[in-house]
Order: structure tokens, then sequence, then C-alpha cells
């Protein structure tokens, strides 16, 4: 079914097919608080929000047209991508302020960071290409020919490889980190759009609103493993345990909770225009931009319900957060998601366990130390009777055991 919006999204006599959706549409190491940059498209801005209080404490003016961000893992910095100049915005965090401003290649849309922060990888739509800004000069230091039309970007957890989504070739390139190189292309997604990476860097989820799919690639092979119909599907983001991919649907107004383990729809939330979504360092929000109402939705992920909506600029887009090294309790909830999907854990079993894991950030969210150490006691005690009667090895069991004994000493249980 077509409506008119869609058809200005998707019309061919246009070369801006991000800007348009827009038009159509009408704890970290530097700072106290956890800070989300929200770019305002239409007023040439950047929301700041206090995600303590979520509210927006500061309004940063940057270049044309903004549409991607990404914040360096320590908070310290935001990188923002102005469309329709050519360039960069690197923002100070400490004082909410421009300080510098890199130019790349033309009309670049969106960007990814590498884990250590060393690089951001900037999509150039015009050109075909991926800058590469080296963050400790803030230069181009190589430049990275994709296929016709790139627009979403995102890098696996261990920062070895670069997923660009060509929506013009209707296919995905690899970048080798290593080499800046384009080491595979994976064929058959129809206008890719938008990607994101389980924590384990097992699968991308690559959002195509153009033929209302979300394809599953799974890198071991690089090949599409699944396709999951929706309607309208932008922006997509994954549950820091791997659990679940919370999608935006633009043109459907919802929000669409994607269980990883059956790639089926477990919940859908209502919106209203809603283009970027992403999942708060801790995982327990998902925070959505609505286009048409010019303000970010709050998602409880544990009930799927919207806690607060906060208004910021006009037609916003991308949310970041400063993503630093992988949660030790995330990390052990996606190996524990992973035995679930290749069936060596039943999903009881694996549900079981993550429940524990869930229980354990509660209680340490609450400042309860003692009754997270019992926590992990206990989920050590049901690994332990997994190797006993047979359900996982001793090397499987294990891994999950020393994990949770490296949690246990940080936390001095």
């Amino acid at each position: 079914m077509t409506n008119p919006r869609r058809q200005m999204f998707f019309g061919i006599a246009t070369r801006v097919v991000t800007l348009v959706l827009f038009l159509v549409v009408g704890a970290n190491a530097t700072l106290a608080q956890v800070r989300g940059y929200v770019t305002n498209v239409l007023d040439n801005t950047v929301s700041v929000i206090d995600t303590a209080t979520n509210t927006v404490i500061a309004t940063v003016p940057v270049g044309t047209a903004p549409e991607g961000v990404v914040v360096t893992p320590n908070g310290a910095f935001a990188y923002v991508a102005n469309a329709l100049d050519n360039n960069v915005s690197v923002i100070s965090a400490a004082t909410n302020t421009v300080i510098a401003t890199v130019p790349v290649g033309a009309f670049p849309a969106f960007l990814a960071i590498t884990p250590n922060g060393a690089f951001v990888y900037v999509v150039n739509i015009d050109d075909g290409s991926v800058s590469v800004i080296d963050t400790a000069t803030n230069t181009v230091s190589a430049t990275v020919p994709v296929g016709a039309m790139p627009q979403g970007i995102a890098i696996t957890p261990n920062g070895a490889r670069v997923y660009v989504a060509d929506g013009g070739s209707n296919e995905v390139s690899v970048i080798d980190t290593a080499t800046n190189t384009v080491v595979a292309t994976i064929p058959g997604i129809t206008l890719p759009f938008l990607l994101a990476v389980t924590p384990d860097g097992a699968f991308v989820y690559v959002t195509s609103p153009g033929s209302d799919t979300v394809s599953v690639i799974n890198t071991a092979s690089n090949t599409v493993s699944a396709t999951i119909p929706l309607a309208s599907p932008v922006g997509v983001d994954i549950t820091p345990n791997g659990s679940f991919v919370y999608v935006a649907n633009i043109f459907s107004d919802t929000v669409s909770v994607i269980a990883t383990a059956t790639n089926t729809v477990t919940a859908t939330v209502p919106m209203t225009g809603p283009a970027g979504v992403t999942i708060s360092p801790n995982g327990a929000f998902a925070y959505v931009s609505n286009q048409s109402a010019n303000t970010v939705s709050v998602i409880d992920t544990a009930t799927n319900a919207v806690t607060t909506t906060i208004p910021v600029g006009t037609a916003p887009f991308i949310i970041a957060f400063p993503k630093g090294p992988q949660n030790p309790i995330a990390s052990l909830a996606a190996q524990v998601q992973a035995l679930i999907a290749d069936g060596t854990l039943t999903q009881n079993q694996g549900d079981g366990l993550i429940n524990k894991l869930d229980q354990i950030t509660t209680k340490l969210d609450a400042g309860q130390t003692g009754a997270a150490c019992n926590q992990l006691s206990s989920f050590i005690n049901q690994v332990q009777a997994f190797i006993t009667g047979g359900t996982l090895t001793q090397s499987e069991g294990q891994a999950l055991i020393n994990a949770a004994n490296a949690i246990q000493s940080n936390l001095g249980c």
C-alpha cells in the first residue's frame, strides 16, 4: 500500500534520500550523568538530554541538516554529520559547543565509532564512499569506496568490521578496519537503510523501509539468514543483552520489539512518526525520536510502556549515547543468548539464567551489592547444575562461570 509520504520518500526523482524523510513527516568517564545527543534536522541543532531527569539541558547549533551522531566511549565528544554542509561537527561535552569541523565527502549522513573511540566512520551518500576520521587529530585518514548511495553504518563490537547499507545498490558492504577496504558485499537486500549489530557480533539487523522488511545478516557467512516483515522500518537498535531488537516504523507510527531468539515481533508500541531508536547504555530504556511530534519518547524495556516524552527540536532523528566497553553482565547475558540460539539451552533454561542476570543489574542499580553477589552465586550454581546434568559441556559451562567469577571479583563479593 502506498501513500503520499511514502511516495515522496522513495521517489527516484530525488537524490536526497535521507533528508526527504524529515521534510515529509513534517555513567560515563567524564560526566556525572549519562547524556543523550539528538540531531534536529530542520533546526540545525543537537539537543542534549540528561537521562537522569529526561530533560534537555543544552541545545547546540551545528551545521545544516544534521542527521547522524555518535558519542565517544568516554562521553567527552559527539560527532555530528551535517548533510548539506559536507562536514562533521565535533561537540565538546564539557562546554556543549562545537570545537572542530571536519570536511568529509558529499552529503554525509550517518556515522559509527570504533569501540575504542579512535576512529569515526562517516557515510557520504553522493560520493558512494565512507570517510574515516582519526579522532586524535580530527582529520580524515582514509576514504573507502562502497556501493551506490550508502546509508546506515554499524561497527562490530570487536571493531574489526564495518557494515554499510548501500541503498542504491541493494546490498551491504563489509569493510575490514585493519585495511579500510571492502572485503565482502551482501546482495539481495532491497533499499537497505539503517543497521545494528548484536552485542556478540553474530548478526546485523538491517531495516528496509522501501520493502517493508528487516533483514538479518549472519556475520560468520555474510549471508541473509532471516527476513522479518514490518511496515516502514527505519531506526533500529539492540538491547545490551542481545535479546531484543527495537525498530522504529515511521509510516505506521509504531515501534516493534523483535525477540532475537525467534526473530518474531513480541510487542508493538504506538508512536507518532518514529524515525530513530537507541537503547540506553544500561538497557533499561529505548529512546525514540518522533519526527512528526518533535519529541523523544522513552520506553521502559521491561514493560514496553512509554514512561515520559521529551520536547526537542524540529524533525529529531538519530539519538546517541556514549557506549564504552561492554557491560560484563550484558556480555554474560549475550553468551547465554548465544547458547539458546544454537539450541544448547532451551528457551526456558536460558531465560532462567538471564532473569538472574537481570536481577543482578537491578540490585546493583539499587546499591545492593550483597544481594547482587548472592544472585551471582545462584547463577553459578545453576550453570554448575547444567554441567552436572549434561545440558552444558564442561567448557561451555566453565566459560559462563569464569565470566561470573570475574564480576564477583570486581564487586568484591
